[in-house]
């Protein structure tokens, strides 16, 4: 008997952690004396055994039984043994996050290999392999796009196009059953740098579109769309199901996990818990302002530093007249989180989509928004343009970008020295300062993507976004158009970076640094950008000359 996928490490606290594993069939898992009976999912098994009874500030291998076999790790394996490094007093004075997005899964067809490049994150794995366990990252940040359900790999085309039965209306190309979500999932996360990777190293996890499909929730026109289909609903409920099952329970504590009705329920069924994954997808589609208790956003913190995971993508509100980004339960929720934060030295906040964007396309995006509401043609044209050119970040649920900001500046002012916005999807890497009070720097950080292809106009397409002329520009047209002064002025510092890109989030007491790496071998990074964020003068440093490769020492 073997693991399918994993063992991931996901939340980890002072004395506990959880360890997510996939298997070949039902049994027990057991992990550090630790033991999880498996759940069945469409005839899937899985476990997330809560680890408990560490040490804080403690670092502890492990490995993974099933059955009291042991299934990991792997005979022979070229890496370093599994590890749970807990939290503490000590490993909360230096925090290392790394973080990026969107990640396309290797692929065997050379051409498309050539056009995805290095993967950003397998290339960080292989060289953390050579390195001493204190350097390693504390979190890896997963903000969105881990699985690509409708742009697929010729290997996942192949797969569902050979399976009998597969229901003759749904697309060929995209995927549609939770069986499908499980290939997905096992292409991209069974990379074997990958894999290392995230057995050692607490990850974090929150959704974007192409985890469900392209443009999903970008309006209520898109939804009334989609639910036209004759499989839309099918597609949503194996989504979020997987979703689930896959990124959301890991990202939780045990105790979080043990007072949540919904988890509860799944781990103390009997048999398989498709039906019940079912009615917790469609209350999680359906619902709008979270007050039945789905709620995919949450919050670790790490010694001083406190990380809040922003569900920007199913937490929007579409129906009637209302156009915003997170519900007022939701925001509220955040808002709690966020207030007299105490012994907090750093606020993160992660969202998939950009807080700050180019200023064109931030005031572009805000225009947008102003037409798509207006009735007849005009309105019906906005909408086309908003589909068409993805104009469905913060900026674009205007009403959600001010009490964000007004909630960051609050915030700000309450004694931190940073607050530091990460996200991805836009394809291109870029830091920015936001002008706010308060005595905190404001930074918009964004990497993406970690592995995927560059589409011809991306580059000249945000460079002009970036430029003077096109921010003097959008910005008089929208006010023109009705929308009101932005509550936030923000400069870029460094970018825009194109290509494939990991970056890090350095802090340590109360200063930070970003830097932005990119692959240049399959065991090497060269760093690109490197910035202080403490000072409200943000310092751009030299970057670090690169580390010549060394492939003869490279996992890969």
């Amino acid at each position: 008997m073997s693991l399918v996928l994993g063992p991931v490490l996901r939340h980890v606290g002072e004395t506990t952690a959880q360890v997510w594993v996939q298997t070949e069939a039902a049994g027990s898992v057991t992990v550090l004396g630790c033991t999880a009976r498996t759940f069945e999912v469409a005839g899937h098994h899985y476990a997330l055994v809560p680890v408990t009874g560490l040490e804080p500030d403690s670092v502890t291998p492990y490995d993974v039984r099933f059955d009291g076999e042991q299934v990991w790790p792997l005979p022979a394996s070229p890496f370093p043994g599994c590890l749970i490094r807990t939290r503490g007093p000590k490993a909360g004075e230096h925090t290392r996050m790394i973080f990026g997005s969107c990640r396309y899964p290797k692929v065997a067809d050379p051409r498309l290999s050539r056009e995805l490049g290095l993967d950003a994150l397998d290339v960080y794995a292989a060289r953390m392999v050579h390195r001493p366990v204190d350097e390693w990252p504390d979190a890896l940040l997963l903000l969105g796009d881990q699985v690509y359900a409708d742009e697929l790999t010729p290997q996942n085309r192949r797969r569902i196009a050979g399976r009998r039965g597969r229901h003759p209306d749904w697309p060929d190309d995209e995927i549609v059953g939770f069986d499908e979500y499980v290939g997905l999932y096992d292409d991209s996360w069974k990379d074997p740098e990958v894999r290392w990777l995230m057995s050692s190293v607490p990850t974090a996890m929150i959704f974007d579109d192409h985890d469900v499909r392209d443009d999903w929730n970008t309006s209520a026109a898109w939804r009334a769309e989609m639910n036209e289909t004759t499989w839309w609903r099918t597609r949503i409920r194996s989504a979020l199901a997987s979703y689930w099952v896959y990124q959301h329970i890991g990202n939780l504590s045990p105790d979080e996990l043990a007072a949540d009705p919904d988890y509860r329920k799944v781990v103390e069924h009997e048999g398989d818990t498709w039906p019940l994954l079912q009615e917790i997808a469609d209350r999680a589609d359906a619902e709008t302002d979270g007050a039945k208790g789905v709620r995919f956003s949450f919050r670790w913190d790490i010694g001083r530093n406190r990380l809040l995971m922003i569900d920007s993508r199913n937490g929007r509100i579409l129906d009637g007249d209302e156009h915003l980004m997170l519900g007022d339960p939701e925001f509220r929720w955040l808002e709690e989180q966020t207030a007299a934060p105490g012994a907090i030295d750093h606020l993160v906040l992660g969202t998939s989509v950009p807080w700050l964007l180019p200023h064109a396309i931030g005031d572009l995006e805000t225009v947008n928004e102003i037409a798509a509401a207006k009735p007849g043609r005009a309105g019906k044209l906005g909408e086309s343009v908003r589909q068409i050119a993805d104009l469905e970040h913060w900026s674009a649920f205007r009403a959600s970008f001010d009490r964000l900001a007004a909630m960051i500046e609050r915030a700000a002012g309450s004694g931190l020295a940073t607050v530091n916005v990460l996200s991805g999807d836009v394809h291109h890497s870029y830091a920015a300062r936001a002008e706010m009070s308060g005595d905190a720097a404001v930074h918009q950080l964004t990497c993406s993507p970690v592995h995927n292809k560059m589409d011809w106009y991306v580059k000249p397409g945000f460079r002009l976004a970036w430029s003077r002329g096109a921010k003097r520009f959008a910005e008089r047209w929208s006010l023109r158009a009705g929308a009101p002064p932005k509550p936030v002025t923000w400069k870029r510092l460094a970018g825009p970076l194109f290509g494939n890109t990991i970056a890090t989030l350095d802090l340590d007491g109360r200063t930070a640094q970003v830097f932005f790496e990119q692959p240049v071998s399959s065991a090497a990074l060269v760093e690109k950008e490197r910035l202080e964020l403490t000072s409200r003068r943000t310092t751009i440093t030299a970057p670090v000359p690169a580390t010549p490769p060394v492939e003869e020492n490279s996992a890969s």
